[in-house]
């Protein structure tokens, strides 16, 4: 499994540090960016890189590599087309922030029956090849979704190079990734932002900022069209987040305007705190990938905040 070769499409951030972290596990990567500068600083720091896509598509066709898609979501379509019209038999995955537009747009392709989804719950407020680290996925989360119908060893291929990454892996439906990722990533980019342009307004409130406001609105430095991309692939999801966010709010600006306690939303907002701090990871141990209802197991196990930190045995199926 660890022989397959690995062929990443987009070098910023996260495609960047993929590179880099797959070839010190001793991977065979090479990869294609739009960016000339981007390609220039990879193969100035000695990775295989190319400005030219259907090069890039070709010796993935020919190598038998597994696609990683690493563009924003507006550039999605295009990379399929040029996927489906030149390497339509790799196997795919992705690594970007929502699930079920990508799936959308992979099934629209025709190219859904070597796809599995995947997404490293990681990242800076930083772009570019120059912003990759090859240590950016150590000790975190990646989701590799087990929708219905993903196969078996496209499956396990796409765990084991998250492995490799020395990330551990996160087995999830795209539905519920959605709605997680709504709640933890997407729903914060927009209450950063809104944070930091509240404060703005306020005269003497930069002068004072502190490790507080540093924290709160770390995210907003993210470049805008990517934040954008997230929230809106996501805006169905997104929306129940943040209706409740608001209706929060709203209650306690009713107390603060009646000059009553805003006690139960500290104290709730606390103890979710505290429960996300204690928060378990048990091992996952006992499932075969490809045996009957592997996929059903994994999302239940991933739901109870289980997670795979070695290989899974891989049985030869494609139930």
């Amino acid at each position: 499994m660890t022989e397959t070769p690995v062929c990443v499409l987009g070098l910023g951030l996260i495609g960047g540090s993929l590179m880099r972290a797959a070839a010190a596990a001793g991977r065979e990567v090479f990869g294609y960016n739009r960016s000339v500068d981007g390609v220039q600083g990879a193969q100035f720091d000695g990775f295989d890189a190319t400005a030219a896509l259907d090069d890039a598509l070709s010796r993935a066709a020919d190598t038998g590599a597994l696609i990683v898609l690493a563009v924003p979501m507006p550039a999605l379509g295009v990379m399929l087309e040029h996927i489906r019209a030149t390497a339509p038999d790799c196997a795919l995955t992705d690594v970007i922030s929502v699930k079920g537009a990508v799936l959308a747009q992979v099934e629209s392709a025709g190219l859904r029956a070597r796809f599995v989804g995947g997404h490293p719950m990681t990242g800076t407020a930083h772009s570019g090849w120059s912003a990759g680290d090859k240590d950016l996925f150590a000790g975190t989360p990646w989701v590799v979704a087990v929708d219905d119908g993903v196969d078996s060893e496209v499956w396990a291929m796409v765990a084991q190079l998250a492995l490799d990454c020395r990330a551990f892996v996160v087995p999830a439906r795209s539905d519920e990734h959605d709605a997680a990722a709504a709640a933890i990533s997407h729903l914060p980019h927009l209450l950063a932002e809104t944070l930091a342009a509240t404060a703005s307004e306020v005269p003497l409130a930069f002068a004072l900022a502190a490790g507080s406001f540093r924290d709160g609105t770390r995210v907003a430095a993210t470049a805008p069209d990517l934040v954008r991309a997230m929230c809106e692939a996501n805006s169905e999801q997104l929306l129940t987040g943040l209706d409740r966010s608001i209706e929060l709010l709203t209650r306690a600006r009713e107390h603060l305007a009646a000059h009553a306690s805003v006690a139960d939303l500290v104290e709730a907002g606390h103890a979710a705190r505290i429960r996300y701090d204690s928060f378990s990871r048990p091992d996952i141990l006992a499932v075969t990938i490809g045996a009957p209802g592997w996929r059903e197991e994994l999302a239940a196990a991933g739901r109870a905040g289980g997670v795979i930190r070695s290989a899974l045995p891989v049985r030869d199926s494609r139930e």
